[in-house]
């Protein structure tokens, strides 16, 4: 687990960049709160929001990322005035909670924008609960709120705007064909209220002042999931990772007494793990989150060793809740899940070759931004497959067809990249064996993508027994290795029923 966070490829940079970029611009919102004087509670609720505008906020270009930041308190103020306003209301603040938490996850169906606003939303009165607001607060919250997402942008899209000239990183929206209870979003909506209403009544029977630990734990297992084995690797891994984080929790926060210069820097270590890790291990995320929500009770004066017991069985409760919403209410199974990310990664991989080698004949074609789309599916493609290779999986056919896949698809991924990176070579000459080359890359992919119903192209792809030999020119070196590794691909995922595009 650790190797897999301090090893993992970082691109550019792009993970220590982004957490960097969290901790300096985290901290001069709290800054901004301190030097207008508003009160811990306060400058806590200014933080959080700010941590929120930096992670959740994915739109593929900066412009889209700007707006979407600037409707962030357009969503959250509302909602913290509702919280506020039922917080003697136990009854309607439920239902009202509950409510919150369907649109929330209703709303990613309007891709990064929806998703970003509605876990804003979800979390604004998530931390009122927290915090215990009450409508006289609310005033210095709003300030310290807007404050706090101005400091943040100020720092994104000012001092530290490293997206900017670059292929957009936004989340790949996730196919979703049908409507109604057919489409992903609504059925994950209905669970996703399901089991936040289970882990509501069972967390109220733990604590009466704790109890929405419960809900958060089932929202944030819901979040970037998609089908019953990716929510149930994810309950597993939050679970894991609360456990690990009380106990580094009761060693490093408990004999802290909320001093405040350790805890903040301990705090700013946190929010560098969450940001660092999210993209590659939720577990030590998840580690990260629970240490910082324990020092920030120290900060208030709350933590002790009774809490962080009961922060542990809280998200226990909101773990069955998850499990048994996604096992029990309208089900999306793993392996639809995963025939649509691969057919979407097969068409990236398809379309960035077609563009290298446009881009080679002298063509105005830019194959990067289908490079990165590639990229983003292909998280996504292993964030779907996890519940197949997971340790736990006990069935191994299963299991190695979906590590071939894997595999086969980071041979792609690899020899498009190298693809791309030759066809921007201003020197590289055009070689008509290329057109040839990426017929049967495209004959390839719809060869693999194609069902019994669907005839496939006539264009026959290459077997890798009968592959040219690497000819001196890159570009066709990495052609021919990515329609071997295409021809490679097919066998594993059309091999038997239970397998990846079988049931297309």
């Amino acid at each position: 687990m650790v190797k897999r966070v301090f090893v993992a490829p970082d691109p550019g940079r792009l993970r220590l960049r982004s957490a960097t970029r969290a901790v300096l611009g985290i901290g001069l919102a709290v800054v901004a709160s301190g030097l207008a004087a508003h009160s811990l509670v306060a400058a806590i609720a200014g933080g959080l929001s700010a941590l929120l505008a930096l992670f959740t906020v994915t739109d593929p270009t900066v412009r889209g990322q700007a707006v979407t930041t600037a409707l962030l308190p357009v969503v959250g103020l509302p909602v913290y005035a509702l919280a506020a306003v039922l917080h003697g209301h136990p009854w309607a603040r439920d239902l009202a909670f509950l409510a919150i938490v369907g649109a929330g996850v209703y709303a990613r169906r309007w891709g990064p924008r929806g998703h970003a606003l509605g876990v804003f939303a979800f979390m604004a009165f998530f931390v009122a609960q927290f915090l215990h607001m009450v409508p006289g607060q609310l005033p210095e919250l709003y300030e310290a709120v807007l404050l706090s997402l101005a400091v943040a942008a100020a720092v994104r899209f000012g001092a530290w705007c490293y997206e900017r000239g670059r292929p957009g990183p936004g989340a790949v929206p996730a196919p979703e064909p049908g409507r109604g209870l057919y489409r992903a979003t609504t059925r994950q909506a209905v669970q996703a209220v399901v089991g936040a209403g289970f882990a509501l009544v069972v967390g109220q029977a733990l604590s009466q002042d704790r109890w929405y630990w419960a809900v958060g734990a089932t929202w944030w297992i819901f979040v970037n999931t998609t089908s019953r084995g990716e929510t149930l690797v994810r309950g597993f891994r939050r679970v894991l990772g609360t456990v690990i984080g009380v106990g580094v929790g009761l060693a490093v926060a408990l004999p802290l007494h909320g001093e405040p210069t350790a805890t903040a820097v301990l705090i700013a270590l946190c929010i560098f793990g969450i940001f660092y890790a999210a993209p590659v291990s939720y577990t030590w995320m998840m580690l990260s989150v629970t240490v910082m929500a324990s020092l920030l009770y120290g900060l208030l004066g709350v933590l002790n060793t009774d809490l962080l017991a009961l922060r542990f069985f809280e998200t226990g409760v909101g773990m069955a809740g998850s499990v048994l919403a996604v096992l029990i209410v309208l089900p999306i199974t793993t392996h639809a899940t995963t025939d649509a990310w691969v057919r979407h990664a097969l068409h990236s991989v398809r379309a960035s070759a077609g563009a290298a080698a446009a881009r080679l004949a002298g063509e105005d074609a830019d194959p990067l931004p289908h490079i990165t789309e590639l990229e983003l599916t292909l998280a996504r493609v292993r964030l779907s497959l996890a519940p197949l290779v997971h340790p736990l999986n006990p069935l191994r056919a299963r299991k190695a067809r979906a590590r071939q896949v894997l595999g086969y698809l980071d041979d792609c991924a690899r020899e498009a990249r190298g693809l791309a990176a030759t066809a921007a070579d201003a020197e590289a000459s055009h070689d008509q064996r290329l057109t040839a080359a990426c017929e049967r890359v495209e004959a390839a992919v719809a060869v693999i993508v194609s069902t019994p119903t669907t005839p496939s192209t006539s264009a026959r792809p290459m077997t890798p027994d009968h592959a040219p030999a690497v000819t001196e020119h890159p570009a066709l070196a990495h052609l021919h290795a990515l329609e071997r590794a295409l021809v490679n691909l097919g066998s594993p995922l059309q091999a038997a029923p239970g397998s990846p595009l079988a049931e297309a």
